[in-house]
């Protein structure tokens, strides 16, 4: 059997579509592969990788732990810390209470202080006009015993001078007596 020319170029053609199609095909499976091979990791690598993730995993669970136990101590913290408070409470409320009580007595202190201050100017200024009545009636005292000192000198002098008229008197009397005796004779 002879082929014949149209057989031929059927052939040829149909050959040259099978290389066609197996070059595209070739093209695909070097584009799957240049992606796998973006994608590919070596086994050293991933091994490596997993022992990181290994090693994380572990770490991880060594912070969990130690968070846990950190997390527990906080909570202790925590509530000593509230106890704490509650203790400072009270006790900022028993200061509050005695400094409260103190500025009370103080303000009552001071008060008493005040009105025995008052008092004392009221005494004070008692006793000064006191003294100045005492120092007037002494003055007055003084006054009239200079007065009674002239008195007395005045009437020393009076009686002096009446003793002395009245002597002036009886002698004359008694010159004037004789003087009538004699006249009589």
């Amino acid at each position: 059997m002879a082929a014949g020319p149209g057989t031929e170029a059927l052939a040829f053609r149909q050959l040259r579509d099978l290389v066609a199609t197996q070059e595209a095909l070739i093209e695909r499976l070097r584009l799957r592969i240049a992606i796998q091979e973006e994608n590919f990791v070596c086994k050293e690598d991933y091994e490596a990788v997993v022992k990181k993730l290994e090693k994380e995993e572990e770490e991880h669970s060594k912070t969990k732990i130690l968070l846990a136990k950190e997390a527990e101590k906080l909570q202790f913290a925590l509530g000593e810390i509230e106890v704490l408070s509650k203790q400072l409470e009270r006790e900022k409320q028993v200061f509050e209470k005695a400094l409260s009580n103190v500025k009370s007595k103080a303000l009552r202190e001071s008060t008493k202080k005040d009105k025995l201050i008052s008092k004392c100017n009221e005494i004070e200024s008692h006793i000064m006009k006191q003294e100045d009545l005492l120092n007037d009636k002494e003055n007055e005292i003084k006054e009239l015993q200079q007065f009674i000192t002239k008195q007395k000198q005045t009437l020393k002098t009076q009686v002096s001078d009446l003793k002395i008229q009245k002597q002036q008197e009886s002698y004359i009397a008694q010159v004037l007596e004789k003087k009538q005796k004699k006249g009589l004779k």
